[in-house]
Protein backbone atom coordinates (compact mmCIF):
# COMPACT_ATOMS: atom_id res chain seq x y z
CA UNK A 1 0.00 0.00 0.00
CA UNK A 2 1.70 3.28 -0.92
CA UNK A 3 1.88 6.17 1.39
CA UNK A 4 -1.47 8.13 1.72
CA UNK A 5 -1.35 11.65 0.54
CA UNK A 6 -3.57 13.03 3.14
CA UNK A 7 -0.36 12.69 5.39
CA UNK A 8 1.79 15.18 3.14
CA UNK A 9 -0.40 18.20 4.96
CA UNK A 10 1.67 17.40 8.46
CA UNK A 11 3.89 19.94 7.58
CA UNK A 12 7.24 20.06 9.45
CA UNK A 13 6.56 16.74 11.40
CA UNK A 14 8.65 13.63 9.65
CA UNK A 15 8.66 11.24 12.12
CA UNK A 16 4.38 12.34 12.77
CA UNK A 17 4.28 11.36 9.23
CA UNK A 18 6.44 8.02 8.82
CA UNK A 19 4.66 6.77 12.37
CA UNK A 20 1.01 7.63 11.03
CA UNK A 21 1.87 6.12 7.71
CA UNK A 22 3.52 2.59 9.03
CA UNK A 23 0.01 2.58 10.87
CA UNK A 24 -2.11 3.06 7.90
CA UNK A 25 0.03 0.56 5.95
CA UNK A 26 -0.29 -2.47 8.41
CA UNK A 27 -3.82 -1.98 8.95
CA UNK A 28 -3.69 -1.51 12.68
CA UNK A 29 -5.18 2.50 13.07
CA UNK A 30 -5.59 2.57 16.73
CA UNK A 31 -8.80 4.10 18.59
CA UNK A 32 -7.42 6.25 21.08
CA UNK A 33 -4.36 8.36 20.51
CA UNK A 34 -2.94 11.72 22.13
CA UNK A 35 -1.07 14.06 19.91
CA UNK A 36 1.66 16.18 22.06
CA UNK A 37 2.74 19.64 20.90
CA UNK A 38 3.14 22.73 21.04
CA UNK A 39 0.41 25.77 19.63
CA UNK A 40 1.37 25.78 15.67
CA UNK A 41 2.87 22.70 15.67
CA UNK A 42 0.36 20.89 13.06
CA UNK A 43 -1.14 18.92 15.55
CA UNK A 44 -4.92 19.62 14.52
CA UNK A 45 -4.00 19.12 10.48
CA UNK A 46 -2.59 15.71 11.90
CA UNK A 47 -5.70 14.72 13.38
CA UNK A 48 -7.99 15.56 10.13
CA UNK A 49 -5.58 13.97 8.44
CA UNK A 50 -5.45 10.44 10.60
CA UNK A 51 -9.44 10.91 10.35
CA UNK A 52 -8.82 10.75 6.20
CA UNK A 53 -7.48 7.49 6.63
CA UNK A 54 -9.36 5.88 9.30
CA UNK A 55 -13.02 6.81 7.26
CA UNK A 56 -11.56 6.60 3.69
CA UNK A 57 -11.78 3.27 1.89
CA UNK A 58 -8.76 3.44 0.59
CA UNK A 59 -6.78 4.15 3.48
CA UNK A 60 -6.58 8.45 3.24
CA UNK A 61 -6.72 8.77 -0.91
CA UNK A 62 -6.96 11.74 -0.45
CA UNK A 63 -9.29 12.78 -3.63
CA UNK A 64 -12.60 10.80 -2.68
CA UNK A 65 -15.96 12.27 -1.03
CA UNK A 66 -14.83 11.37 1.98
CA UNK A 67 -11.33 13.00 1.82
CA UNK A 68 -12.87 16.23 0.42
CA UNK A 69 -15.79 16.70 2.89
CA UNK A 70 -13.33 15.98 6.06
CA UNK A 71 -10.69 18.34 4.52
CA UNK A 72 -12.87 21.07 4.77
CA UNK A 73 -14.36 20.41 8.13
CA UNK A 74 -17.75 19.09 7.49
CA UNK A 75 -18.32 15.25 7.46
CA UNK A 76 -20.95 14.33 9.31
CA UNK A 77 -18.70 11.68 10.70
CA UNK A 78 -15.96 13.71 11.80
CA UNK A 79 -16.50 15.92 15.18
CA UNK A 80 -14.25 18.40 16.49
CA UNK A 81 -14.88 19.64 20.48
CA UNK A 82 -13.05 22.71 22.57
CA UNK A 83 -13.33 23.25 26.10
CA UNK A 84 -16.60 25.87 26.73
CA UNK A 85 -16.16 26.60 29.82
CA UNK A 86 -14.03 29.42 31.27
CA UNK A 87 -11.84 26.98 33.18
CA UNK A 88 -11.47 24.11 30.81
CA UNK A 89 -13.94 21.47 29.84
CA UNK A 90 -17.72 20.98 30.99
CA UNK A 91 -18.56 17.64 32.23
CA UNK A 92 -21.90 18.05 30.16
CA UNK A 93 -19.55 18.43 27.14
CA UNK A 94 -17.95 15.31 28.09
CA UNK A 95 -21.27 13.65 28.80
CA UNK A 96 -21.97 14.59 25.70
CA UNK A 97 -19.19 13.29 23.71
CA UNK A 98 -20.06 9.43 25.37
CA UNK A 99 -23.86 9.63 24.51
CA UNK A 100 -22.68 10.30 20.77
CA UNK A 101 -20.14 7.68 20.42
CA UNK A 102 -22.66 4.61 20.61
CA UNK A 103 -24.48 6.04 17.77
CA UNK A 104 -23.68 4.72 14.19
CA UNK A 105 -21.62 6.73 11.66
CA UNK A 106 -24.01 8.61 9.38
CA UNK A 107 -22.09 8.11 6.48
CA UNK A 108 -18.58 6.41 6.65
CA UNK A 109 -18.02 2.98 8.37
CA UNK A 110 -16.28 4.70 11.43
CA UNK A 111 -16.28 8.01 13.22
CA UNK A 112 -13.75 9.84 14.64
CA UNK A 113 -13.74 12.38 17.29
CA UNK A 114 -11.10 15.49 17.43
CA UNK A 115 -10.91 16.94 20.64
CA UNK A 116 -8.47 20.03 21.74
CA UNK A 117 -6.58 20.83 24.78
CA UNK A 118 -7.03 17.92 26.48
CA UNK A 119 -4.47 19.38 28.79
CA UNK A 120 -7.73 21.42 29.93
CA UNK A 121 -9.82 18.64 30.96
CA UNK A 122 -9.77 18.47 34.83
CA UNK A 123 -10.59 15.33 37.10
CA UNK A 124 -14.51 15.45 36.72
CA UNK A 125 -14.18 15.72 33.30
CA UNK A 126 -12.10 12.79 32.72
CA UNK A 127 -13.84 10.57 34.94
CA UNK A 128 -16.71 11.01 32.43
CA UNK A 129 -14.67 10.03 29.92
CA UNK A 130 -12.29 7.37 31.02
CA UNK A 131 -15.17 4.50 30.57
CA UNK A 132 -15.12 5.93 26.64
CA UNK A 133 -11.61 5.86 26.37
CA UNK A 134 -10.90 2.56 28.19
CA UNK A 135 -13.68 0.69 25.82
CA UNK A 136 -14.94 2.79 22.87
CA UNK A 137 -17.12 1.08 20.13
CA UNK A 138 -15.30 -0.09 17.75
CA UNK A 139 -16.39 2.27 14.79
CA UNK A 140 -14.88 4.93 16.88
CA UNK A 141 -11.57 6.87 16.50
CA UNK A 142 -10.60 8.81 19.43
CA UNK A 143 -8.00 11.63 18.57
CA UNK A 144 -7.40 13.91 21.51
CA UNK A 145 -4.66 16.83 21.58
CA UNK A 146 -2.44 19.03 24.05
CA UNK A 147 0.15 21.10 24.59
CA UNK A 148 2.26 18.62 26.52
CA UNK A 149 2.38 15.17 27.84
CA UNK A 150 2.62 16.58 31.41
CA UNK A 151 -0.08 18.74 31.28
CA UNK A 152 -2.56 15.94 30.77
CA UNK A 153 -4.12 13.53 33.07
CA UNK A 154 -2.31 10.36 33.97
CA UNK A 155 -5.32 8.57 33.75
CA UNK A 156 -6.07 10.27 29.96
CA UNK A 157 -2.36 9.45 29.42
CA UNK A 158 -2.12 5.84 29.79
CA UNK A 159 -5.37 4.71 27.68
CA UNK A 160 -3.63 6.34 24.49
CA UNK A 161 -0.59 6.31 22.25
CA UNK A 162 1.41 9.12 22.49
CA UNK A 163 2.07 11.05 19.51
CA UNK A 164 5.26 13.81 20.08
CA UNK A 165 5.10 16.91 17.91
CA UNK A 166 8.78 18.99 17.72
CA UNK A 167 8.73 22.45 18.07
CA UNK A 168 8.60 24.01 14.82
CA UNK A 169 10.80 27.65 15.08
CA UNK A 170 9.22 31.00 12.94
CA UNK A 171 12.36 30.74 10.32
CA UNK A 172 11.88 27.33 9.55
CA UNK A 173 7.64 27.66 9.47
CA UNK A 174 7.96 30.66 7.22
CA UNK A 175 10.47 28.41 4.75
CA UNK A 176 7.58 25.91 4.83
CA UNK A 177 5.25 28.40 4.11
CA UNK A 178 6.98 30.10 1.11
CA UNK A 179 7.32 25.95 -0.09
CA UNK A 180 3.67 25.82 -0.19
CA UNK A 181 2.83 28.86 -1.62
CA UNK A 182 5.44 30.53 -4.02
CA UNK A 183 5.00 33.85 -1.35
CA UNK A 184 8.13 35.47 -0.33
CA UNK A 185 9.33 35.13 3.17
CA UNK A 186 7.90 38.54 4.40
CA UNK A 187 4.32 37.42 3.27
CA UNK A 188 4.77 34.26 4.69
CA UNK A 189 5.74 36.06 7.95
CA UNK A 190 3.11 38.31 8.27
CA UNK A 191 0.79 35.53 7.73
CA UNK A 192 2.12 32.84 10.30
CA UNK A 193 1.55 35.70 12.76
CA UNK A 194 -1.50 36.46 11.51
CA UNK A 195 -2.29 32.71 12.35
CA UNK A 196 -0.79 32.70 15.88
CA UNK A 197 1.47 30.59 14.69
CA UNK A 198 -0.19 27.69 12.54
CA UNK A 199 1.37 26.92 9.35
CA UNK A 200 -1.57 25.46 7.88
CA UNK A 201 -4.04 28.44 8.43
CA UNK A 202 -0.98 31.08 7.30
CA UNK A 203 -0.78 28.82 4.75
CA UNK A 204 -4.31 29.49 3.60
CA UNK A 205 -3.81 33.39 4.43
CA UNK A 206 -0.67 33.79 2.33
CA UNK A 207 -2.47 32.86 -0.64
CA UNK A 208 -5.49 34.44 0.06
CA UNK A 209 -5.82 38.14 -1.32
CA UNK A 210 -8.89 38.93 0.47
CA UNK A 211 -7.32 38.17 3.64
CA UNK A 212 -4.39 40.19 3.13
CA UNK A 213 -6.49 43.33 2.50
CA UNK A 214 -8.44 42.45 5.68
CA UNK A 215 -4.68 42.68 7.53
CA UNK A 216 -4.41 46.20 5.76
CA UNK A 217 -8.02 47.02 7.24
CA UNK A 218 -6.89 45.63 10.69
CA UNK A 219 -3.24 47.58 10.93
CA UNK A 220 -4.98 50.95 9.04
CA UNK A 221 -7.06 51.02 12.22
CA UNK A 222 -4.34 50.75 14.72
CA UNK A 223 -2.28 53.23 13.08
CA UNK A 224 -5.74 55.95 13.17
CA UNK A 225 -6.31 55.01 16.91
CA UNK A 226 -4.34 58.58 18.00
CA UNK A 227 -6.89 60.85 15.95
CA UNK A 228 -10.11 58.46 16.61
CA UNK A 229 -12.70 59.75 19.23
CA UNK A 230 -15.23 56.63 20.74
CA UNK A 231 -17.90 57.11 17.94
CA UNK A 232 -14.61 56.08 15.25
CA UNK A 233 -13.82 53.09 17.37
CA UNK A 234 -17.33 51.66 17.36
CA UNK A 235 -18.08 52.08 13.91
CA UNK A 236 -13.94 50.23 12.84
CA UNK A 237 -14.87 47.93 15.48
CA UNK A 238 -18.21 47.00 13.64
CA UNK A 239 -16.37 47.25 10.06
CA UNK A 240 -13.56 44.51 11.12
CA UNK A 241 -16.07 41.90 12.92
CA UNK A 242 -18.37 42.01 9.31
CA UNK A 243 -15.12 41.68 7.72
CA UNK A 244 -13.65 38.88 9.27
CA UNK A 245 -16.78 36.82 9.52
CA UNK A 246 -17.32 37.47 5.43
CA UNK A 247 -15.18 34.39 4.70
CA UNK A 248 -17.96 32.39 7.00
CA UNK A 249 -20.56 32.57 4.44
CA UNK A 250 -18.57 30.52 2.00
CA UNK A 251 -18.20 28.05 4.94
CA UNK A 252 -22.42 28.19 5.41
CA UNK A 253 -23.08 27.86 1.78
CA UNK A 254 -20.84 24.80 0.94
CA UNK A 255 -22.61 22.98 4.32
CA UNK A 256 -26.20 24.01 2.89
CA UNK A 257 -24.82 22.63 -0.38
CA UNK A 258 -23.37 19.17 1.29
CA UNK A 259 -26.88 18.81 3.54
CA UNK A 260 -29.12 18.90 0.89
CA UNK A 261 -27.29 17.04 -1.62
CA UNK A 262 -27.69 13.92 1.04
CA UNK A 263 -30.66 14.80 2.76
CA UNK A 264 -33.00 12.72 0.72
CA UNK A 265 -30.79 9.58 1.70
CA UNK A 266 -30.76 10.45 5.26
CA UNK A 267 -33.21 9.84 8.34
CA UNK A 268 -34.24 13.01 10.05
CA UNK A 269 -32.70 11.89 12.94
CA UNK A 270 -29.39 12.18 10.96
CA UNK A 271 -30.44 15.15 9.50
CA UNK A 272 -30.42 16.87 12.95
CA UNK A 273 -27.13 15.44 14.29
CA UNK A 274 -25.75 16.89 11.04
CA UNK A 275 -27.07 20.26 11.11
CA UNK A 276 -26.02 20.99 15.43
CA UNK A 277 -22.69 19.78 14.17
CA UNK A 278 -22.53 22.26 11.56
CA UNK A 279 -23.63 25.16 14.00
CA UNK A 280 -20.85 24.18 16.29
CA UNK A 281 -18.54 23.85 13.36
CA UNK A 282 -19.77 27.53 12.01
CA UNK A 283 -19.38 28.60 15.58
CA UNK A 284 -15.15 27.46 15.97
CA UNK A 285 -14.27 28.71 12.42
CA UNK A 286 -16.47 32.23 13.64
CA UNK A 287 -13.94 32.16 17.10
CA UNK A 288 -10.86 31.23 14.58
CA UNK A 289 -11.58 34.72 12.76
CA UNK A 290 -12.28 36.99 15.68
CA UNK A 291 -8.71 35.50 16.71
CA UNK A 292 -7.00 36.21 13.82
CA UNK A 293 -8.24 39.85 13.68
CA UNK A 294 -7.18 40.24 17.27
CA UNK A 295 -3.62 38.13 16.25
CA UNK A 296 -2.55 40.80 13.64
CA UNK A 297 -3.63 43.58 16.20
CA UNK A 298 -0.99 41.88 18.31
CA UNK A 299 1.59 41.87 15.84
CA UNK A 300 1.13 45.09 15.07
CA UNK A 301 1.76 46.30 18.65
CA UNK A 302 4.99 43.81 19.41
CA UNK A 303 6.31 45.30 16.28
CA UNK A 304 5.81 49.00 17.96
CA UNK A 305 7.45 47.51 21.15
CA UNK A 306 9.97 46.24 18.84
CA UNK A 307 11.06 48.82 17.30
CA UNK A 308 11.47 50.98 20.12
CA UNK A 309 14.66 49.49 20.69
CA UNK A 310 16.05 51.29 17.72
CA UNK A 311 16.46 51.78 14.18
CA UNK A 312 17.56 48.34 12.38
CA UNK A 313 15.18 46.00 14.74
CA UNK A 314 13.17 43.38 12.95
CA UNK A 315 9.96 42.91 12.44
CA UNK A 316 7.09 41.17 11.14
CA UNK A 317 4.88 43.86 9.46
CA UNK A 318 7.39 45.02 7.37
CA UNK A 319 5.35 46.44 4.94
CA UNK A 320 4.15 48.69 7.63
CA UNK A 321 7.10 49.88 9.29
CA UNK A 322 6.64 53.70 8.67
CA UNK A 323 3.30 53.64 10.94
CA UNK A 324 5.05 51.46 13.09
CA UNK A 325 8.64 53.44 13.80
CA UNK A 326 6.14 56.57 14.01
CA UNK A 327 4.11 54.79 16.49
CA UNK A 328 7.17 53.79 19.09
CA UNK A 329 8.37 57.63 18.46
CA UNK A 330 5.18 58.46 20.91
CA UNK A 331 4.80 55.58 22.68
CA UNK A 332 6.61 54.27 25.83
CA UNK A 333 7.43 50.44 26.41
CA UNK A 334 5.80 50.33 28.96
CA UNK A 335 2.47 51.31 27.55
CA UNK A 336 2.80 49.02 25.10
CA UNK A 337 3.04 46.27 27.61
CA UNK A 338 0.00 47.33 29.40
CA UNK A 339 -2.22 47.42 25.65
CA UNK A 340 -0.32 43.41 25.06
CA UNK A 341 -1.93 42.46 28.58
CA UNK A 342 -5.53 43.83 27.63
CA UNK A 343 -5.09 42.28 24.14
CA UNK A 344 -4.64 38.98 26.04
CA UNK A 345 -7.65 39.73 27.92
CA UNK A 346 -10.04 40.12 25.16
CA UNK A 347 -8.69 36.63 23.64
CA UNK A 348 -9.63 35.35 26.58
CA UNK A 349 -13.34 36.89 26.53
CA UNK A 350 -13.60 35.88 23.10
CA UNK A 351 -12.60 32.25 23.71
CA UNK A 352 -15.11 31.84 25.89
CA UNK A 353 -18.13 33.55 24.35
CA UNK A 354 -17.99 36.93 25.31
CA UNK A 355 -19.74 39.18 22.90
CA UNK A 356 -17.47 39.73 20.03
CA UNK A 357 -18.64 43.37 19.32
CA UNK A 358 -17.64 44.30 23.59
CA UNK A 359 -14.42 42.29 23.09
CA UNK A 360 -13.16 44.12 20.14
CA UNK A 361 -14.64 47.87 21.29
CA UNK A 362 -13.64 47.56 24.46
CA UNK A 363 -10.11 46.37 23.37
CA UNK A 364 -9.38 49.20 20.65
CA UNK A 365 -10.78 51.70 23.73
CA UNK A 366 -8.30 50.26 26.30
CA UNK A 367 -5.23 49.90 22.93
CA UNK A 368 -6.13 54.02 22.31
CA UNK A 369 -6.08 54.56 26.04
CA UNK A 370 -2.86 52.69 26.89
CA UNK A 371 -0.63 53.86 23.98
CA UNK A 372 -2.06 57.58 23.48
CA UNK A 373 -4.39 58.82 26.72
CA UNK A 374 -8.14 58.58 27.32
CA UNK A 375 -8.72 61.67 24.85
CA UNK A 376 -8.17 61.56 21.01
CA UNK A 377 -6.70 64.16 19.02
CA UNK A 378 -9.89 64.41 17.09
CA UNK A 379 -12.22 62.15 15.01
CA UNK A 380 -10.72 61.67 11.66
CA UNK A 381 -12.06 59.06 10.03
CA UNK A 382 -10.07 57.00 7.48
Amino acid sequence: MSAPDVFDRILGQPQVRRFLRAQVAAQCIGQSYLFCGPAGSNKTAAAYALAQAALCEKGGCGICSTCEKIRRRNHPDVRYIAPEGAAGYLVGQIRDITSDVDRAPIQAQRKAYIIDRVDLMNASAANAFLKTLEEPPQHVVLILLGRTREAVLPTIVSRCQVVPFRHIPAHEACGIISQNTGVPPMRAAVALAACDGSISRAIEFAKSTERFAFRQRVLDVMESLPLADDLDIIQYASELLDAAKAPLDLVRASQERDLAASSEFLAKSAIRQIEARNKRALTARTTESLHQTTAIMRSWLRDVLAATAGAGVTIVNEDRRAGIEAAALRVKPAALVRALRAHARCDEAIRYNVSPETCIDVLLLQIREELYGSHSAGGVAI
